[in-house]
């Protein structure tokens, strides 16, 4: 049930999928960010979840925060550098939203620890910038024990999106990606066009897979072009080689 001043906060959502069938499934959601602590996509992501009302939200980032993270980690101030970025969102996410829990991780993702990660969330989002880490969920979920992911990349002026239902369901980010792409120690990246458009779109897309509300980006890659200004989708399939979720692929 709500409470009077979460009625209040939530007035306006409330208007689109109603209390019952909408703001308290999201109260009683629990999603897992990964990277959402740290990176340019897990910032906006987190932020905008939190004040929407999720009432459950794990964020697991390792790093500290650095100047140069500040044109586009909006959670960051200058006054947090140097410390963990885990406890500086946490603050922050705390500080936008006092009705639901925020749990912030410093911690790094690797086949040992992510099935106690993940927990029992509800749903991923999948806001990470190596491939490596990605794959590692990619299979998790393909293994028929993960939830539903929203996943996505950027850099530069541009950014991909989808949303993947395990186990088969959907086309998985290794149908989309087969190999990954060379890993750049640095890379460049302007904080409106991929982290803020992009970290949207995936928090868009929980939001509608919790509340049950419009139409999921399922087997459609989303692409933004920021120079053009242009939003596109294409139609994508599952791949029967995969060896993830194809004939004879990986069940964990």
């Amino acid at each position: 049930m709500l409470t009077e001043r979460e009625r209040e906060r939530y007035a306006r959502q409330i208007l689109l999928f109603g209390e019952e069938g909408g703001q308290e499934r999201l109260k009683k959601a629990k999603v897992f960010i990964a990277g959402g602590a740290g990176g340019g996509l897990g910032c906006p992501i987190a932020l905008y979840l939190a004040v929407a009302g999720v009432g459950d939200i794990r964020l697991v980032d390792r790093d500290t925060v650095e100047r140069t993270n500040l044109n586009r980690q909006v959670l960051h101030w200058e006054r947090d550098l140097g410390t963990p970025k885990a406890g500086s969102a946490e603050a922050k996410l705390r500080e936008a939203n006092p009705d639901i829990r925020v749990e912030a991780l410093a911690a790094t993702i690797d086949e040992a620890n992510v099935r106690d990660l993940v927990g029992e969330a509800d749903l991923i989002v999948d806001a990470m910038d190596n491939f490596p880490t990605r794959y590692l969920l990619n299979r998790e979920r393909s293994g028929r024990v993960f939830p539903p992911c929203c996943t996505a990349q950027s850099g530069g002026f541009d950014g991909q999106a989808t949303t993947i239902i395990p186990p088969g369901r959907t086309a998985c980010l290794e149908c989309l990606f087969p190999e990954a792409p060379p890993p750049a120690e640095v890379f460049p990246v302007i904080g409106t066009t991929p982290p803020g458009i992009i970290g949207l779109i995936q928090a868009n897309e929980a939001i509608k897979y919790i509340t049950g509300t419009g139409d999921l980006l399922l087997d459609r890659l989303l692409i933004w072009d920021g120079r053009s200004t242009t939003l596109e989708t294409y139609a994508v399939e599952r791949r029967p080689d995969c060896p993830v979720c194809g004939e004879g692929g990986v069940r964990l």
